[in-house]
Parts: C-alpha cells; structure tokens; sequence
C-alpha cells in the first residue's frame, strides 16, 4: 500500500509534542517528507531530529511534496493555509480552534468540498479512552438534557508562544482550552443546534502587576485576551449547558468536568462513571478501563490517515468543529453586548 506523505506546518510545541512524534510511529501507513515554519533553522533543527527529508520557509512549497499537511500555526493561519491546501490537492489536519471565526471555518469548509479532500480538526480529548467510552454509554443515557462543562486552571496563563496575543489567537482561555472541553460535551450530546448563547468573558486578573503564575511569565501591560469564561448555552432540542473555562481562576485545583444528565441515566467523563436506576435502586457504575496507549495524538492521527485513504470516518468532523466556533463567536458576541450594556454613558 502507497504510504501517505506528510507536511507539518508550525514546528512549534504543538507539532514537536503531539504530532510529529505520532506521524512518526506510524510508518507503516505514512511518511513525514516536510516541514515548513518562518523559523527555517528550528524547523532544520527538527527535521535533523526526526530525519524529515525537506524543509521550507514558504508552507506553499510544502504542497509538491506530499498528500496532505498538518497545520500547527497561530490561529489567524489557519484559515489561510487551509484553503491554499486545498486549492493545490492535499488533505489537512489543523489544529485547533478551526479558524478565529465561524465565518473562516466555513470558507475553509468550502475549500474542502470544492477540492474533495479531508479537512479534520484536531480535538484530540475525543480520543480519550474515557471519552470513547462515554459516547458509547450514551445510550443509557438517553435523550440530553442538561450538560455540565468545566476547564479550570488555576493561575496557568501560558507563558511561552503567542497564546496571550489576541491578533494572532482571537482569545484566551476560551479558544484555547475551553475548546476542547465544549467540543467533548457537544460531541456526546450529539452536536444539536445552539438556539442561545449567553456568556461572559474576563481577564482582570491577569492584568494585574505582580500577580503568581504557575506556567512561566508574561506580560500583565499588555495582556489582552481572557482568561476566565462563563456561559450559558440552548439546544434547539431543549438541552442546556453550563460552561466555565479559566486560565487564571482563584479555585482550589484545577478541574476538566464533563457531565451529562438525560432521561434514563447520566454520565461524568473524568473520571468515568454511569449513573442510572435499576431494580428499584440508584446505580453508580464505574468501568475497569483496559490500559491503553496514553498519547492521544496517535489514534488522532490513524483516524485521519484512514480517512485521507477512504477506510475511515472521520472522529471529528469539520461541520462540528464549525459548531465550536458559533458558539466561541456567540460567547464572546455576548460578552461585548453585556459589556456595552454595563458602560456609563
């Protein structure tokens, strides 16, 4: 079988730490052949790490190498890269948000189905053993009615990259991090459609002067995305949501928390628990999960080999990833218009 020839574009922490490192275990099924980001010697540094044939400054120059790229850049990229991917034949891979709005993931959902090619977002908790399960429980769930998200890190505002810049990320906490936990809960809850959106987003603590910041230094002067969040969510379906994501919240610890309670049962994610009623009595069951392999990035990338090859669903499909970022927009959308609504005139 022909291997599937890989680009990575951004050699930053993302790509180094999770992917690279999973494309590569698989070569049966693939090949690394590129890799392209503005730092041409730190690309060079790692393509001699991992013995990647070629390394380019400009990503266009990675399309004639391979069948398709991982997008690893800022999030203002990777609406851009996406469509110019498409546009020359090659499936992707792009990290998460999927753009820095609803309107750029559906330009890059476009580009997709004009080019017949694979367009997966990287949300990896998806692929959690826990995760995995927990869809399949839903069943004994039955229909959703409530779900409970939580993303909490107490003072963890990253110190290294560009993750505090909002020109290049679009925001903090929220689109970073919180992300991934609203992506779980809609995909378990079965995506329905968002009817409301009511949030608020915050970011007093970070610029303060002087304050403890468990993930190395930044900049309080000109901090400038948020980095604590809460919302409120509808479904369409009559389901709701209460969401709170942090980067700098005043809690105990930190906390991911993934519950849903439907008609017949529920079940909390981490750790994974059922709760149902049987025999006239409460039941709270907890399964003996099988040891399995701890890096996510690895049945993330299987999935999308398989699906660039046509043996495959795709876990995370681009109109469900384009969901994220409706709701992302309708938070932030909220925040401004409450916000407004509080300024003295």
């Amino acid at each position: 079988m022909k291997k599937l020839r890989i680009g990575i574009i951004g050699v930053g922490g993302i790509a180094t730490g999770r992917h690279i490192p999973a494309f590569s275990q698989l070569g049966e099924v693939c090949e690394i052949m590129a890799l392209s980001d503005i730092n041409v010697a730190r690309a060079q540094a790692v393509a001699a790490e991992y013995q990647i044939p070629h390394v380019f400054e400009n990503y266009h120059d990675v399309f004639k190498e391979v069948d398709a790229v991982v997008i690893c850049t800022p999030n203002k990229f990777h609406a851009e890269i996406t469509v110019a991917a498409f546009d020359a034949g090659v499936h992707v891979l792009c990290e998460k948000p999927m753009a820095l709005s609803a309107a750029e993931c559906e330009a890059m959902l476009a580009a997709s189905r004009r080019a017949g090619k694979v367009l997966a977002i990287a949300y990896h908790y998806r692929f959690r053993q826990e995760a995995q399960v927990a869809k399949n429980m839903m069943q004994e769930v039955g229909t959703p009615l409530v779900a409970r998200v939580k993303a909490l890190r107490r003072r963890k505002v990253p110190g290294w990259g560009v993750f505090t810049n909002k020109e290049l990320q679009g925001g903090g906490s929220l689109i970073d991090y919180g992300c991934h936990l609203l992506d779980l809960a809609l995909w378990l809850m079965g995506n329905p459609k968002q009817v409301s959106v009511s949030g608020r987003a915050y970011n007093v603590l970070s610029k303060i002067p002087g304050q403890v910041n468990q993930w190395g230094a930044f900049d309080y002067s000109t901090f400038d995305v948020d980095d604590h969040v809460t919302a409120y969510i509808t479904f369409e379906n009559g389901a709701s949501m209460l969401f709170e994501t942090s980067w700098a919240a005043n809690v105990k610890d930190d906390e991911e928390h993934v519950s849903i309670s439907g008609v017949e049962g529920g079940v909390n994610v981490f750790p994974l628990e059922l709760y149902t009623t049987k025999n006239g009595m409460l039941m709270n069951s907890q399964p003996l999960l099988v040891p399995v392999e701890k890096n996510d990035g690895l049945p993330q990338a299987r999935n999308f080999i398989g699906a660039c090859l046509g043996v495959e669903e795709l876990v995370v499909k681009p109109e469900e990833a384009l969901q994220v970022s409706e709701i992302i927009d309708g938070i932030y959308k909220s925040n401004e218009t409450l916000s407004r609504k509080e300024t003295p005139q």
